[in-house]
C-alpha cells in the first residue's frame, strides 16, 4: 500500500487533469510538488508569493492536507484565497469534487485575508478554461 503522501499526491494529479488544467502545470506538480494559483484563469507559481506559499505550507501542516490549486479572489466579503486541497481521509476522496463540464465543485479552505477569523473549509466552484480556473461561485 502506498504510503499517504503518495496518495494524496496522485489524488491531486487526478482532480488536476480533471479540472484540464495546462498540462505544464499539472507536470510542475508531479515532478517538483510546485503548486499554481490562478487569477482569473491566469496560473502562476505559489513560490513566486512568499505570503501565500508560507500560507499554503501552514495549512497543510496544520490540517494534514495536501494543496494542488490555489484561486485568488476579491469578494464584497473580502480578498480571499481559495486552497484546494486533498485530505487526509481517503472516505472523503470520492467527494472531493464534482465537475459538470468546465465547472468543477472542489472542497477547500477558503483564507481570508482581510478578515481572518472568517476563513474557512467548504465548497466552492470553478471554471475551467484555456488550461486555468477562476472561482465563480
Amino acid at each position: 500500500m502506498k504510503d499517504m503522501n503518495t496518495a494524496k499526491k496522485e489524488k491531486a494529479i487526478q482532480l488536476l487533469k480533471e479540472m484540464d488544467i495546462y498540462k505544464p502545470y499539472i507536470k510542475g506538480f508531479e515532478e517538483k510538488g510546485t503548486v499554481c494559483f490562478f487569477e482569473n484563469y491566469g496560473g502562476f507559481w505559489i513560490e513566486q508569493e512568499p505570503e501565500l506559499y508560507a500560507k499554503m505550507k501552514e495549512i497543510e501542516k496544520k490540517f494534514s492536507c495536501l494543496v494542488y490549486a490555489v484561486t485568488h479572489e476579491f469578494t464584497p466579503f473580502g480578498e480571499c484565497y481559495s486552497f484546494l486541497l486533498v485530505t487526509n481521509c481517503r472516505t472523503e476522496w470520492k467527494t472531493l469534487m464534482y465537475t459538470e463540464g468546465s465547472k468543477h465543485t472542489a472542497f477547500a479552505y477558503v483564507w481570508n485575508k482581510d478578515d481572518d477569523w472568517c476563513s474557512e473549509f467548504g465548497s466552492v466552484t470553478v471554471q475551467s478554461f484555456g488550461g486555468g480556473i477562476k472561482r465563480i461561485a
